[in-house]
């Protein structure tokens, strides 16, 4: 049952995503083709990236309350890929958005993956909080999401690039 539960979620959650991803959150990338969210190359390797990050993330008010290993997981497939997600938040500031809007927990914490294209390049990727969160139409959560964006931008200019 877990199993039918769970492919249906991603399924679904993936389906849905796809469909409801604000178009302002896609964007083009050096004439190339249309991207989600916010991508920045970065110098070093997937795990330095990633380490750089928790680092800054703490310095930052906020903490890693999740992590997933893509690259790990995908290698069952045959498949060798380094990725690595994060999702960061900040108890206090979750409790202000859950307070106003409980079905917050499909945005936060927020989600950034850092993983390496096909000729090893480091990426860093993240959908901007304000684009996800401005479908529950309140101002409220609009002004959280604004001041995340600012706190996520802030990390991202500290990274090498």
């Amino acid at each position: 049952m877990f199993t039918t539960v769970l492919k249906t979620a991603l399924v679904t959650g993936g389906l849905v995503g796809a469909l409801t991803a604000p178009a302002a959150a896609q964007s083009k990338t050096n004439g190339g083709p249309a991207t989600l969210g916010v991508e920045l190359k970065t110098k070093g390797s997937v795990d330095e990236t990633v380490n750089r990050l928790k680092q800054m993330v703490a310095k930052n008010g906020m903490m890693v309350m999740g992590e997933i290993h893509q690259g790990k997981v995908l290698e069952m497939t045959g498949i060798k890929v380094k990725s690595e997600t994060l999702f960061v938040g900040n108890p206090n500031v979750g409790k202000q958005l859950f307070s106003e809007e409980r079905g917050v927990g499909l945005v936060v914490p927020i989600r950034i993956n850092i993983y390496a294209d096909q000729q090893g390049q480091t990426h860093v990727r993240y959908i901007p909080p304000s684009q996800q969160l401005n479908g529950f139409g309140n101002a409220k959560v609009d002004k959280i999401a604004m001041m995340l964006d600012g706190k996520l931008a802030n990390m991202a200019a500290m990274l090498p690039k």
